[in-house]
C-alpha cells in the first residue's frame, strides 16, 4: 500500500558528556536569549491569474496555479526570489552558526544497519558518522572483516544519488540494488556480482513502489514498473497501469516477461514475493492507500500456469509472511481489527477454511515472521514494541527479551535460519542490534553506537490529552530533568495522523540538539495512526479527519495547561501527511502556535489526485471528484482556509523540488498565499532543496543544514 511518510524522521535525544558543562551552558544561553532578529521582508511578488474551478456547484479561485508548473522559468525565477529571502533572513541569526556545529558533532557517530544473511555472506550498512550516504558491507562472519559491496558516496559528487533498495540473491553471488537520483521516487535497478564487485550489463529503469523478488536458483527476479513518462513529465505526471515483470539475468529490460497486469483497472499494484522453496509467486494486490488488498497466485513449477486469485474483495488487509508446502501464512485484519495470523491452502478459495493462527488480541501485531515451525510477533503496546514466540499451531512460547521500552524492527532471514536480527531504539538510546539465537531464544548485542549520552540528564514520559470527542490522546514527552514546568520552555510538538503510520520512539540526532538546547519534544499519537489497530486509523480518515486536527490542538493545549510551555513558545512540526496537519491547524487556530514547520505537506485538497501518485489517497481522504467529500475537504483544506488579515504564525515552509510523492506545488502554492494573507510582522518563508526529494535519501550534509535553519528560525521566532 502506498502512504506518504518515509519514515526516518521520528526523533530524539542526545548530549556528549565531555561537552557537557561548555554545550549545556552554551544551551541554556540560547533558551535564555531573548535577542529580536529583527529583518524587514520585503517578500517577492508572486503574480495572480483568473483561474475558477467549479467543485460541484462551489466555485473556487486558484490564483497560483502557475506555481504548479514547477520547471517553468516564471516558477525558477520565484524559487529563486524565496530562497533568496529566506536565506537572507536566516543568515541574520546569531544562534545559527552554531546550532549547525553542534548538530554536526551529535551526528558524528558510528551506526549499522541489521545484518542479512544470504549465502555465507552477511550484508549490512554503516556509516562512519558524517557520511552523506552510508556503505553497503559485506562479511563472511559477524566477527570478520567487512569488504565494501558498495558505496553510493562514490555515485555522486553531492551524496544526492543513494541506495534506495537491495535484495541478494539466495546464495549471496549476485545483489539487485535500487538507485534514487535527487530524492526522487523512481528507482533504476542494477545487479552486482558480489565476488568481483562489478555490475552486469543489465538494467531496469521506470520501477516505483516495488521491491525485488529473486528465484531461489538466482537466475532473475520478479518487479513492478510503469511505462516510461513523457519527457517532462517525470516528476509530476500521474503514475498508473503499473506491471509486473520477470527479469532473467542478462537480459535487456526489454526482453522481460510481462507476469501479469490488469488494464481494466489503472489503480491496482502489485508487490511480488517468492515462497522460499521457489513454489509460489504471491502477489499482494494493493490500490492506492486502501487498507485492504488482495492476494494472487502463480505455481512457478508450472511454466504455462496462470496467475489466480486466492484472496479477492478488497475486504482487508492481507500481508504474506510465509509458506510451508501448500500452506500459506497471512497477516490480517480482516474480523480482527487488531489484526490476527491465518493460514490458507493453496487451491482453497473458502473462507470458512481459514485457519486462525494466532487470535487477535487488545496490542496491535504489528508483523509476523517465521523460523522453522515457529512464529515471531511483533506488538504494538502503547506505541512501544514486544516480541512474542509462537509454535505452529500459535501457542504461545514466551516473549523475546528486550532492552526496555522503545521501537523495535527486524526478524528477518529465511525460514530455515538459525539466527535473526533487530533494532531497538528509543528516545535516549541510538539505534543498537541485537542478535537472535532461534534455538535458545537468547539475545545479544552486536553493535551498540558509541554516541556519549547521558540519559540521566533526561526524563521521557507518556501523557493523554483529552480530545475534543472525549477521546483519550497519547503524547509522549521528553524534555531535561531540570526544566521548570512554569510555561517558559520552547516546545515543540509533532504530528502525523494518517495512513495507519505508528509513531514510536526513536532516536534522532536532529531532535536531541533541541532537547539538549532546553527545549520540549512532544509526540502526539493522533487518530488516523496504526497506534491502536484499524479503528484508531479509521476515525481519522476522509469525513473523520477533523479528528486529527482536533486531537492536535487538544495536545498543544495540554503542554500549555500544564506548564511545558506558552503559546508563544510552541511550535508546531509534521512531514508530508504531518504537512497537511500543521497547515489544517494554524489555519483554524492560528493565535495557539508561536511558530510552525510544515514540510513537504499536501496543502491542495482539491487537486492532490492530479498528480503522480496522488490519486492514491483518495481512500484516506475522499477527493474533489466525489460530490459527498467536497464539503468536507473545504473545511480543512490549508490553502483553501487563508483568511486574509490574520496574524499567522510564524512559519517556515519546507519542500524540495524533486519531490514525485507530494510534488512541491502544494507548499509553493500555500506559501504565497500565505505570505498575501499574512497581516503582522511574524516572517512566513519557504526553503526549497533543489536537490532532494520526499525525504528518503537526502545527504546527512543536506539534513544537517535543513535543521540548522529550522531550528534557528525557531529560536528567532519562539520568544
Amino acid at each position: 500500500m502506498l502512504t506518504l511518510l518515509n519514515i526516518s524522521q521520528h526523533a530524539l535525544l542526545s548530549s556528549i558528556f565531555m561537552l557537557g558543562l561548555v554545550c549545556c551552558s552554551a544551551a541554556q544561553d540560547l533558551k535564555k536569549k531573548e535577542e529580536t532578529v529583527v529583518v524587514k521582508l520585503n517578500y517577492p511578488e508572486t503574480s495572480k491569474v483568473n483561474v475558477v474551478d467549479d467543485y460541484h456547484g462551489h466555485l473556487v479561485k486558484d490564483p497560483y496555479r502557475w506555481l504548479e508548473d514547477t520547471e517553468s522559468e516564471a516558477t525558477q525565477n520565484w524559487i529563486a526570489s524565496q530562497n533568496g529571502l529566506t536565506d537572507q533572513y536566516l543568515a541574520t541569526i546569531p544562534e545559527r552558526d552554531q546550532i549547525r556545529k553542534r548538530l554536526e558533532d551529535l551526528w558524528n557517530y558510528e551506526r549499522f544497519g541489521i545484518p542479512q544473511k544470504r549465502g555465507d555472506s552477511y550484508f549490512f550498512s554503516h556509516n562512519n558518522g558524517l557520511q552523506n550516504q552510508s556503505v553497503l558491507y559485506r562479511s563472511e562472519s559477524l566477527a570478520g572483516d567487512r569488504v565494501v559491496v558498495l558505496d553510493p558516496n562514490q555515485l555522486s559528487g553531492d551524496g544526492t544519488v543513494s541506495l534506495a533498495g537491495y535484495a541478494a540473491s539466495k546464495d549471496g553471488r549476485y545483489l539487485a540494488y535500487g538507485l534514487a537520483d535527487g530524492g526522487s521516487d523512481w528507482r533504476t535497478w542494477k545487479i552486482r556480482d558480489v565476488s568481483s564487485g562489478q555490475d552486469l550489463e543489465d538494467v531496469v529503469q521506470w520501477v516505483k513502489f516495488s521491491g525485488v523478488a529473486w528465484t531461489p536458483d538466482g537466475s532473475g527476479f520478479f518487479y513492478g514498473r510503469y511505462e516510461e513518462p513523457i519527457e517532462g513529465k517525470e516528476l509530476t505526471g500521474t503514475n498508473d497501469h503499473q506491471k509486473l515483470y520477470f527479469h532473467r539475468l542478462g537480459d535487456k529490460q526489454s526482453m522481460d516477461q510481462l507476469i501479469y497486469q490488469r488494464t481494466d483497472e489503472p489503480k491496482w499494484g502489485f508487490s511480488p514475493k517468492v515462497t522460499e522453496d521457489g513454489r509460489y509467486l504471491i502477489l499482494e494486490n494493493w490500490k492506492g492507500s486502501e487498507p485492504q488488498s488482495q492476494i494472487f497466485l502463480k505455481d512457478l513449477s508450472n511454466d504455462s500456469s496462470e496467475v489466480e486469485p486466492l484472496i479477492a474483495g478488497f475486504d482487508a488487509e492481507y500481508a504474506f509472511v510465509g509458506s510451508i508446502g501448500d500452506k500459506l501464512f497471512f497477516l490480517t485484519d480482516h474480523d480482527a481489527p487488531n489484526r490476527r495470523l491465518i493460514s490458507v491452502e493453496v487451491g482453497d478459495v473458502k473462507r470458512e477454511n481459514w485457519a486462525e493462527i494466532i487470535s487477535e488480541r487488545k496490542d496491535v501485531l504489528e508483523s509476523v515472521s517465521l523460523f522453522g515451525e515457529r512464529f515471531y510477533a511483533q506488538w504494538l503496546v502503547n506505541a512501544s514494541g514486544k516480541i512474542s514466540v509462537h509454535d505452529f499451531s500459535g501457542q504461545d512460547k514466551g516473549l523475546i527479551a528486550l532492552p526496555g521500552l522503545g521501537t523495535i524492527s527486524g526478524f528477518g532471514g529465511s525460514q530455515d535460519s538459525e539466527e535473526t536480527f533487530f533494532s531497538f531504539t528509543n528516545y535516549i538510546t541510538p539505534t543498537a542490534i541485537y542478535r537472535v539465537d532461534l534455538k535458545s531464544q537468547k539475545t545479544e548485542l552486536w553493535r551498540q553506537p558509541e554516541a556519549k549520552i547521558d540519559p540521566d540528564l533526561f526524563v521521557t514520559e507518556q501523557v493523554f490529552s483529552e480530545s475534543k470527542d472525549g477521546t483519550k490522546v497519547p503524547m509522549i514527552i521528553t524534555r531535561r530533568k531540570d526544566l521548570k514546568l512554569d510555561g517558559s520552555n520552547r516546545a515543540l510538538l509533532y504530528g502525523y495522523g494518517g495512513f495507519n503510520i505508528s509513531i514510536t520512539p526513536s532516536f534522532s540526532p536532529a531532535t536531541a540538539a533541541w532537547v539538549e538546547s532546553g527545549g520540549v519534544f512532544a509526540a502526539a499519537n493522533l487518530r488516523g495512526g496504526g497506534e491502536f489497530g484499524r479503528e484508531w486509523h479509521e476515525a481519522g480518515m476522509r469525513h473523520n479527519k477533523q479528528n486529527v486536527f482536533n486531537d492536535c490542538i487538544a495536545s498543544a493545549e495540554f503542554l500549555i495547561e500544564k506548564g511545558y510551555t506558552s503559546n508563544r513558545l510552541l511550535a508546531l512540526q509534521g512531514r508530508s501527511n504531518g504537512g497537511l496537519l500543521v497547515g489544517a491547524v494554524m489555519t483554524q487556530r492560528p493565535n495557539l502556535f508561536g511558530a510552525c514547520l510544515p514540510a513537504v505537506g499536501v496543502m491542495d485538497m482539491l487537486r492532490y489526485q492530479k498528480f503522480t501518485i496522488g490519486w492514491a489517497w483518495v481512500a484516506e481522504y475522499g477527493s474533489s471528484d466525489e460530490p459527498d467529500q467536497i464539503e468536507n475537504l473545504l473545511s480543512y483544506s490549508p490553502l483553501h482556509n487563508l483568511k486574509s488579515g490574520t496574524c499567522y504564525p510564524a512559519t517556515l515552509v519546507t519542500t524540495a523540488e524533486r519531490d514525485d510523492r507530494v510534488v512541491p506545488g502544494h507548499s509553493f502554492k500555500f506559501a504565497a498565499a500565505l505570505q498575501e494573507s499574512q497581516s503582522c510582522s511574524q516572517p512566513v518563508l519557504i526553503r526549497i532543496e533543489t536537490r532532494a526529494g520526499h525525504g528518503a535519501g537526502t545527504p546527512t550534509s543536506k539534513k544537517i543544514d535543513e535543521y540548522a535553519d529550522l531550528w534557528s528560525f525557531l529560536m528567532a521566532t519562539l520568544r
